[in-house]
């Protein structure tokens, strides 16, 4: 998987395919400081090992990652919400916290 593994415990992260300066501009753009932890996956090693990619070459735009929301629980994956292309049904805040209070998950 990737080459690095961290433990990140009861938080938010948002991540996407780009580097770490792209990511600090990003979290500094949106306010997201104490809130949501910015991760910049600039290879797309963790898009690619999750088998969560997107690939825009055709495009200009190299390997992206495909727009997901993930609620992981004691280390196992306990929703995954992929969106089809265009959309952002599925991926949004509130389907998160719907899932995160769902005690069956």
């Amino acid at each position: 998987m990737c080459k690095r593994e961290r433990r990140i415990r009861d938080g938010c992260l948002g991540a996407s395919v780009n580097d770490a300066f792209v990511m600090g501009a990003w979290a500094r753009d949106l306010h997201t400081a104490g809130k949501v932890r910015m991760l910049g996956d600039g290879s797309a090693d963790f898009a690619k090992a999750t088998g969560l990619t997107l690939d825009l070459t055709a495009r200009g735009m190299g390997v992206r990652s495909n727009r997901y929301s993930m609620l992981v629980k004691d280390g196992k994956v306990a929703a995954l919400n992929v969106e089809g292309p265009g959309k952002f049904e599925v991926s949004d805040a509130q389907t998160m916290l719907t899932q995160a209070a769902n005690k069956s998950l």
